[in-house]
């Protein structure tokens, strides 16, 4: 960045200089610094000099009267001689001179600025004034991070970092008396230099900050709020204050799921997340005392505030069980549907953002199972019971209830609240738990000979399937609905065969209420 000629004025009297001419050549390596107009040069530079700018150059030719007049400087410049100087103005300063800002950029938005004992992270480039580059911390590729107004830098920097927001750019030029001084830093800094720092500030905190909370979306429907102890889903960006993203559930395409206020993530974001509702969006800002520290981590930089954009997605508590609302009863609503009850019914099913993930209407026919056999998650068998034909709820079914940490890959995410919004269209009765058949009607006592058509003493699979087909469809006998008629009587007869061999021995034939024990599913 060339400062020189937009910073300096023109010489005038009083003005400390630092120059390269001919009497102190640039072989030397140094410059010469003295005070214009106060009698420390000859008379002719000291008219000279003034109104010159940084960076300009002089051809300076001064006659004898304004030089060394007739007496000249023995061995060096000899009498009635006239001088010639070539002459570059490196700095310039006044004792009267100030830190002087110089704003190019300024943020639209800037509800926060600099001020003292807060910690800062920002970019510069430090140059002379006239234009020669010093230090970058671009050049490091990493910001400058420290203090402001406690004396960690020096005074001028101190000064010209004040009243900054997160994304100004500024220049900020400082006198040496407000820098390194007479002596310089011992390095790249020479004595008495004037310092010009380009800066970008990148963001900016008080070891006093918490976390800020800016609300961005809120449903107007907020039944529930999370707690410590639940359970969350939700999608994030996170950014730096310069807005730089870092990370991003987006970009992976699945939700961040944990626990809240039980230290599985940062401070600052196990904070955030209590008080939120479903479907809310909010920003939440985290300096690095509740986030990643001095160290940082990854792409985070070490002391980097940290601003994360999130929106919960669901969130439940591991105690939580099933939340059943129903929307419509019928007037006549006796018959309750319990275990074994063998039910039809249309669903929709969503997450609760409102994503839907299957619904049967779509299919055009019903879901059937038989209640309490296992055939859905346990959260829905809780769903469906006591519920009557005609009757419409809602099924709102936790996790640990429904498909777990897992999901269905490719359908249901896992850890997820699902709901399901149900109709129930039809109930078929079932049989007294333990039973697969019962009879209608007395049962005979020659039950195993009426069985055993061909009269052989040994009844075999084919003969039981037919024996209890014809029950069936007489009406006599009735099967628990909803399962495969093979299947039943497959499970039936081998309840019967108690040796295994393939037939049923009039020996081996009981009765359901002749079991001395009733884990069997017999007649």
């Amino acid at each position: 960045m060339g400062a020189g000629g937009n910073i300096a004025s023109d010489l005038q009297t009083e003005r400390f200089i630092k120059l390269r001419g001919q009497e102190y050549r640039y072989d030397r390596g140094s410059t010469f610094n003295v005070f214009v107009g106060k009698g420390q040069l000859i008379e002719g530079m000291d008219k000279a000099l003034l109104g010159m700018c940084v960076n300009e150059r002089r051809f300076v030719k001064i006659p004898p009267k304004l030089a060394y007049g007739s007496e000249g400087v023995s061995g060096v410049i000899p009498p009635n001689a006239v001088l010639h100087f070539d002459v570059l103005l490196i700095d310039l300063w006044n004792s009267e001179d100030e830190v002087q800002i110089q704003i190019y950029f300024k943020p639209e938005n800037c509800t926060r600025t600099v001020q003292v004992s807060d910690f800062v992270r920002y970019h510069y480039n430090g140059t002379f004034l006239d234009g020669t580059l010093f230090d970058s911390s671009h050049n490091r590729m990493r910001t400058y991070d420290t203090y402001v107004g406690i004396g960690w830098l020096i005074p001028g920097m101190d000064k010209g970092l004040l009243g900054m927001c997160v994304g100004e750019k500024r220049i900020i030029t400082i006198p040496p008396f407000l820098a390194y001084g007479e002596e310089g830093d011992g390095k790249n800094i020479p004595g008495q230099a004037s310092l010009v720092f380009d800066v970008a500030l990148l963001d900016l905190h008080n070891p006093k900050d918490g976390i800020t909370i800016e609300n961005q979306q809120v449903p107007e429907s907020c039944e529930r709020k999370s707690q410590t102890g639940d359970f969350l889903r939700y999608h994030y960006n996170g950014t730096l204050m310069d807005g730089t993203l870092f990370d991003s559930s987006y970009s992976r395409n699945r939700t961040y799921d944990t626990y809240v206020g039980k230290g599985y993530v940062i401070a600052g974001m196990d904070e955030g997340l209590l008080g939120v509702c479903i479907g809310e969006k909010r920003r939440v800002i985290i300096p690095p005392h509740l986030g990643y520290g001095e160290e940082g981590r990854g792409k985070i930089p070490g002391s980097a505030v940290l601003v994360f954009d999130i929106h919960v997605i669901d969130f439940h508590n591991p105690s939580d069980s099933v939340s059943i609302t129903t929307h419509y009863k019928p007037t006549n609503c006796t018959v309750l549907s319990k275990k074994g009850d063998y039910l039809k019914y249309h669903y929709n099913a969503s997450l609760l953002d409102g994503t839907l993930l299957d619904s049967t209407l779509n299919l055009g026919k019903t879901y059937n199972i038989v209640l309490g056999s296992g055939q859905v998650v346990l959260g829905m068998d809780m769903g469906l019971r006591d519920m009557c034909v005609g009757e419409r709820r809602r099924v709102v079914i936790p996790p640990h209830l429904g498909y777990g940490e897992h999901g269905v890959e490719g359908e249901v995410p896992g850890s997820a609240v699902l709901v399901f919004d149900i109709e129930l269209l039809e109930l078929v009765s079932g049989l007294p738990e333990g039973y697969m058949f019962i009879w209608n009607d007395e049962v005979s006592p020659n039950l195993f000979e009426e069985i055993d058509q061909d009269n052989n003493g040994e009844v075999l699979l084919e003969e039981f399937s037919e024996y209890i087909q014809a029950q069936v469809n007489s009406g006599k006998g009735k099967l628990a609905p909803g399962f495969d008629f093979e299947m039943i009587v497959k499970n039936m007869f081998a309840n019967q065969d108690r040796n295994g061999d393939g037939k049923i021995l009039a020996d081996e034939f009981k009765l359901k209420d002749q079991e001395s024990r009733e884990e069997h599913d017999e007649l």
